[in-house]
């Protein structure tokens, strides 16, 4: 049997850029068409033939398209351009990580399948951040069932620092 080599061609992006741009829509950890296309070198509407021609490979558990609603509120927090000036015609595709996967199926290049082996390790960093901070709450939990009221000033500073502080934006304009 040949010896493989473990590693992969060098996709064209780094791959810690990948992390960011996994949303969450639905409870779903997902990429869109619009941001996967450019990574696999491809126009958004080139991805989406190449994925409608395959429906079969690609069952509800692996890709959806979005709500107008579910879009507009994405858009607001990624920052992209406003409809009517030309863009998106149609909802964009949103591919979990079983959905990314078969991309690479129905996207026969090389640059698809190295560029979908990168994805797949930032959605396994994901889950492992992700595992992490359940982990800690967990063990904060344990502590605080241990030593009660001993530490209890300790325990309210470390769940403090977990959750995300509420800043309020700062007022635009002139302040008399």
């Amino acid at each position: 049997m040949p010896n493989r080599e473990v590693s992969t061609p060098s996709p064209a992006f780094a791959p810690e850029a990948v992390d960011h741009l996994i949303s969450t829509i639905r409870n779903h950890r997902v990429l869109l068409d619009e941001v996967l296309a450019p990574l696999y070198g491809v126009e958004t509407k080139t991805l989406v033939r190449a994925m409608r021609r395959n429906l079969e490979r690609f069952p509800l558990d692996f890709m959806f398209q979005l709500t107008k609603d579910e879009y507009e509120a994405l858009r607001y927090q990624i920052g992209t351009s406003n409809s009517g000036r030309g863009g998106r015609r149609y909802m964009p595709y949103a591919f979990t990580e079983q959905g990314v996967a078969m991309l690479s199926t129905v996207l026969h290049s090389e640059r698809a399948v190295a560029v979908n082996i990168e994805i797949m390790r930032a959605f396994v960093r994901l889950r492992s951040v992700l595992a992490e901070h359940a982990e800690l709450a967990a063990r904060l939990d344990d502590l605080e069932e241990r030593f009660g009221n001993q530490f209890e000033i300790v325990f309210a500073a470390l769940r403090n620092l977990t959750v995300p502080p509420d800043v309020a934006p700062k007022r635009i304009g002139f302040r008399p």
